[in-house]
């Protein structure tokens, strides 16, 4: 696939980049070079070839799921506007 002027031109219009005219010549040139790099990788056979997230292996350091209440209610209220009776209290919105 190749690119020419008036789609370089038509890709910065939907991509909302303006390009001056003298330069449109030579972004279709780097749009041309991306596409042929896309084509390379398109032949390479990766059939087999489990997907990775990242070049060197590496586990993630898990913790326990132990389910807590987080006993820090006095501290979660201290920055409350207004706490009453161990709760947030808020404006009546619904009249």
């Amino acid at each position: 696939m190749s690119i020419d002027i008036d789609t370089a031109r038509r890709v910065a219009k939907l991509a909302r980049i303006r390009v001056e005219e003298d330069a449109l010549p030579a972004l279709a040139q780097e749009f041309n070079a991306v596409l042929g790099f896309i084509e390379q990788l398109q032949e390479v056979d990766v059939e087999g070839v489990e997907p990775m997230t990242s070049a060197t292996p590496q586990r993630l350091k898990r913790r326990g799921d132990d389910v807590t209440d987080g006993n820090q209610q006095e501290k979660i209220l201290a920055n409350a506007p207004d706490a009453r009776e161990g709760f947030f209290a808020v404006p009546k919105v619904v009249e």
